[in-house]
């Protein structure tokens, strides 16, 4: 997790230690996912916790309420308006009177806005984060985060991947530290052993990057000769409508089920027989390295962190993105 490079003086002796982490949302994925874990697991012996959001919504806040000492909101529309400055000094005051010695941005909106209003209000640690491959960044977008980097102490990245696109971005090695996702395997059942394969399942959110549309069209070119497979799209997004209908279009909407975002992943991995990632763009996906813990094998694409994760015919299968 994300503060294992602090070393932060004796557990006994010291006061708590007051820490800020900042996320846009606690909308379900897989930084938040990440984040939560590490609020929810931080000796509160040693850490007073705050969760800062831009926006203070998101099926899974209620996972950090009863471990934070405040959720706070500093809502913008956008960083190109006046308003956007005049919430980074109110955050930055915030700060100041929390006395938060430790801020750790979490993405794209919260390290341009948190590592900026965090250096002015003169917090001692910054940690800024990359949990992605910019799938989706705007030039100016990823010219407006590699800014804001500067005003971080160390930058972590969740895989090799991440941490190489930081380097191509100029941010310095030293200020690169990589902490690759964890996952509580505890939480994850034995899994069920079948003579043959009946599902597959996959677990993502409906994003353009995660290319569900390859899933769907193996589907249907299955469908003749495996037809007692069955696939479970678990995941919520804007896509749904659209992947729905491609669905029909292949006509395989009664073998494709959508089941929306869901809190019983640990269970359904338990269910199904093969877990596949199409995705065209990844870091470090949390859905490879549950279905991982619940002993599914994984057909992925060979992209991004996917290449450190999975070993071809010992762990699962890498094959090139879109086939």
């Amino acid at each position: 997790m994300a503060f294992a490079l602090l070393r932060l003086g004796p557990v006994n002796s010291a006061p708590q230690i007051p820490v800020a982490i900042f996320l846009t949302s606690l909308d379900p994925g897989g930084t938040e996912r990440q984040m939560s874990e590490l609020i929810r697991q931080l000796d509160d012996a040693r850490f007073r916790v705050h969760v800062v959001c831009l926006r203070k919504e998101g099926a899974w806040l209620p996972r950090v309420t009863d471990r934070a000492a405040s959720i706070v909101e500093f809502r913008i529309s956008g960083f190109a308006k006046f308003a956007t400055v005049r919430q980074i000094w109110r955050f930055a005051q915030w700060c100041r009177r929390e006395r938060i010695s430790v801020l750790h941005t979490c993405d794209f909106y919260s390290n341009v806005f948190g590592l900026l209003g965090g250096a002015l209000a003169g917090v001692p640690v910054r940690i800024g984060s990359r949990r992605e491959l910019n799938p989706d960044k705007t030039p100016g977008q990823i010219r407006l985060q590699r800014l804001a980097y500067k005003f971080a102490t160390r930058v972590v990245a969740n895989s090799p991947a991440a941490a190489a696109i930081l380097r191509t971005e100029g941010v310095p090695s030293r200020a690169v530290v990589m902490i690759p996702n964890g996952v509580d395997a505890s939480a994850f059942l034995e899994k069920t052993d079948r003579p043959d394969v009946r599902t597959v399942i996959t677990v993502a959110n409906l994003r353009p990057e995660k290319n569900h549309e390859t899933l769907i069209a193996a589907a249907a070119q299955l469908a003749s000769s495996c037809p007692n497979l069955r696939y479970q799209i678990v995941g919520e997004g804007s896509r749904r409508a659209v992947l729905e209908k491609l669905a029909a279009k292949h006509g395989v909407s009664d073998i494709v089920e959508f089941l929306g975002h869901r809190d019983d992943v640990p269970a359904l991995l338990a269910a199904a027989d093969i877990f596949v990632l199409p995705s065209r763009s990844e870091a470090f996906p949390n859905g490879a390295i549950e279905a991982m813990a619940a002993g599914l094998p994984v057909v992925a694409s060979a992209v991004g962190g996917l290449l450190d994760l999975i070993e071809t015919g010992r762990t699962g299968i890498l094959v090139p993105p879109s086939d």
